[in-house]
This record gives structure tokens, C-alpha cells and sequence, in this order.
């Protein structure tokens, strides 16, 4: 489909998955046995741009098992589980002209294209039936900071769930492309949990990205510029955390989306807890705890790689850490190296300078207490929409 490839292709919030996560975590409450039953998922994302025309991309790239999608649909979110089913796909979502699909290990799918009506800025609902089969790891984007549901059986067309059950995470689902005129284009948030919006409050698209897409969409020089989030949880340059690291995802998560002219980099603060207390989830990175100059060197290689593709990069400073639970002195010396490369280096595009936006003044080098959630690491609501007014539209002009 050509024209979708020349227009921007917004996606939804946050959701790269992060890495093979066990069936066990998928975050039903309460928790069922994932794959004993057939369900449904109705998964809520919040759309950049509008368009008459979308696909939807579906993942099972962290799989160890083929997945079976029985049947697909997407509309409108009318809140809740509810949907419009007047603007909803009411044939369903085909793939290659079918209505179920089995999905290869480590592999994704892009659906047929089909006509909605779609508003800039509007909650989409993607339903899937998954009937019964053997699934031991999940490809999810595990903390969506957005309320989606399950329910038992087939009830991909219905206007609501009866008795659904919370879901916190966006499973099997990568992205929602929409088709936009030939002269639009995207920026990729690329960067962790302070990107993917950690500890923002749950549907409100709080996130310092969402804050940006509203703010490109009001004002007319940028309105059609689409905004999408690839931020995780966790995530490093070069470390593998919580999944892959920012070198190794980025042909997935940044190449190849469609659209895309200018991205914004916020990565490196994982890599340096790597100096302060041991998560005992990460394994001791296999050469060793980074320098600065090892984490600038992985900067370089993104931003290379990027204008290899004609890609503009914005370098954003990394914000205060300070009394986090993995912060000490020594990687504290390590983001203040890496900030001053950042705000004098000459290869990226330009700075965005996030750590001025966030610091105490009194204590530069822990968050405003206004924008600090509580972990001295991720912003809250106030702090991210302070990071999202930051930065300057005129960026996104050239």
C-alpha cells in the first residue's frame, strides 16, 4: 500500500515490546492461566494523527510458540470496553484477506488496510480473539499506563465486555499505522521508562511524548508531524535489561516505522545504575560497567545510523537521578559527562536539554520536587508535561 508508506504512521503510546516476558506476568487481575481458554483482548491505544485509513501490526517476535489470532477488529473507544461499532472495521480486521492468522516465532504482521474515519488524538480499541493454545512468553509491552480488558470466548464485535478483566499491558500489538498525506511526517521518541511514561497517571496520555503530539498538532507549522513513543522500561544503549538494548532495537523500532524524519534520543540512565546497587534482575553487563566515553560511543553509532537513513536526531540530556535506588557518585559523574557531550557535541541536530527542564535548581543533580514522582528518578505528571513544553517546535520545521 503505497500511499501509507509515504505519510507518517502514527502509532500508539508505548508499544515496542520490551522483551520475552513469561505467560505468568501477563497482568490480568486476578491473574488467569494464560492460554487455557479462548479470550478476547480489547486493547485501548491513543492515536498522533487522524486519517481514513489505518493497520494494525501485531507481534510475536519474543515468542517461543507460533500465535494463533483468530479473529481482529478495531473501532472507536467510547470508554471502558465500550466501542462504537458504527465506526469500527465491521468486517473485521484480514491479513492477506483472511480473518485469522498464525503469527512464526520472532515474527510480526501488518493487517489489510481498512476505511475508518479516525479523529487526531483518539483512543483506538484493537480486539483480538486468541483461541486456545499453548503460549509460554508473550511479546507485550508490559507497563502501558492504559487500562485495556479481556474477556472469555469470541467477542471480538461486541459494543462492550459484560465482565472484562483488567489489563495494564499492551499484548501481541505493536503499532497502529494510519495514513497520512504524502507530505507528513513522524519523530520517534526513543528512550526507557522516562519516555514510556512510567508512573503517569493510567489514561490520562501524560506521557512527555503525548504532551509533545498535542502541542505539534495545535500549532499549525507542525500539525502534521505524528509523534511516535518507543520508549521502554528499563532500556539501555547497551545493556539488555529488560529487553533488547537501544543499539540492538533500533532497525526495529525506530527503521522500521514508516514516516519517520526526526527522532529524539533519551537513553543511558540504565546503563549507569549500573554503578549504584545491583538489580537483581540485570544481569552484570558483559564488558563491564560503561564509562562515559563507552555510552558515547553508542550515542554516535545511533545518530550515524539514523542520518544513514535521512533521519534527523535530537540528543536529549539526561534528568536528575540522585536518591534514586541505583544512583551513587560515581554514576553521577557518568550523566554529567554524558550531558556536557550532549549539549556541546556537533554530530546530532540539535539538543533538547531535559535535565534544565526537571532539576532543582538548589540541587541540580536531583529532580524539582514539584516534577519528581517520589523515586527521585521519574517524573510525574507535572514533570513530564514540563518536559513536553520543553522542547522547541521549530525543530520539527526543518
Amino acid at each position: 500500500m503505497p500511499a501509507m508508506t509515504q505519510g507518517a504512521a502514527p502509532a500508539a503510546p508505548g508499544t515496542p515490546p520490551g522483551g520475552p516476558n513469561p505467560a505468568r506476568r501477563f497482568n490480568f487481575t486476578p491473574p488467569p492461566i494464560y492460554g487455557s481458554s479462548d479470550m478476547t483482548l480489547r486493547e485501548i491505544v491513543h492515536v498522533s494523527l487522524g486519517g481514513s485509513r489505518i493497520r494494525v501490526v501485531l507481534t510475536n517476535e519474543f515468542g517461543t510458540e507460533a500465535l494463533m489470532i483468530g479473529a481482529a477488529q478495531v473501532a472507536i473507544s467510547k470508554g471502558g470496553s465500550s466501542v462504537n461499532l458504527v465506526d469500527a472495521s465491521s468486517a473485521g480486521l484480514t491479513f492477506g484477506g483472511r480473518a485469522e492468522v498464525k503469527i512464526p516465532v520472532g515474527a510480526m504482521v501488518v493487517s489489510d488496510p481498512v476505511n475508518l474515519k479516525l479523529p487526531a488524538q483518539a483512543d483506538l480499541a484493537i480486539s483480538l480473539f486468541v483461541p486456545q493454545q499453548t503460549i509460554t512468553t508473550l511479546s507485550q509491552h508490559q507497563a502501558a499506563d492504559q487500562t485495556s480488558y479481556a474477556a472469555e470466548g469470541n467477542v471480538v464485535g461486541a459494543a462492550s465486555f459484560d465482565t472484562p478483566k483488567d489489563i495494564r499491558s499492551w499484548v501481541f500489538l505493536k503499532g497502529v499505522e494510519v495514513e497520512a498525506a504524502a507530505h507528513a511526517s513522524a519523530v520517534v521518541a526513543f528512550g526507557d521508562s522516562i519516555t514510556d511514561g512510567a508512573f503517569a497517571t493510567n489514561n490520562s496520555n501524560a506521557r512527555w511524548p503525548d504532551e509533545l503530539a498535542r502541542r505539534l498538532l495545535a500549532d499549525k507549522r507542525t500539525a502534521d508531524v505524528a509523534v511516535l513513543n518507543e520508549g521502554i522500561g528499563g532500556n539501555g544503549v547497551l545493556r539488555h535489561i529488560t529487553g533488547p538494548s537501544a543499539l540492538t532495537r533500533f532497525d526495529r523500532d525506530v527503521l522500521g516505522q514508516d514516516g519517520v524524519k526526526y527522532m529524539i534520543i533519551v537513553e543511558a540512565i540504565n546503563d549507569i545504575g549500573a554503578y549504584g546497587p545491583r538489580n537483581p534482575n540485570a544481569p552484570p553487563p558483559p564488558s563491564g560497567i560503561p564509562t562515559a566515553e563507552d555510552l558515547i560511543v553508542g550515542y554516535k553509532q545511533l545518530i550515524a545510523r539514523a542520518h544513514a537513513h535521512g533521519i534527523k536526531v535530537y540528543m536529549a540530556t539526561l534528568t536528575p537521578y540522585m536518591g534514586a535506588g541505583y544512583s551513587s557518585p560515581a554514576g553521577e559523574a557518568v550523566r554529567q559527562a554524558c550531558n556536557q557531550w550532549i549539549r556541546t557535541q556537533k554530530e546530532a541536530d540539535g539538543v533538547i536539554d531535559f535535565d534544565k527542564t526537571t532539576q532543582d535548581p538548589a540541587k541540580p543533580d536531583t529532580f524539582l520536587p514539584a516534577y519528581d514522582h517520589g523515586d527521585h528518578l521519574h517524573p510525574n505528571d507535572a514533570g513530564y508535561k514540563a518536559m513536553g513544553d520543553a522542547i522547541d517546535l521549530a525543530l520539527f520545521t526543518k
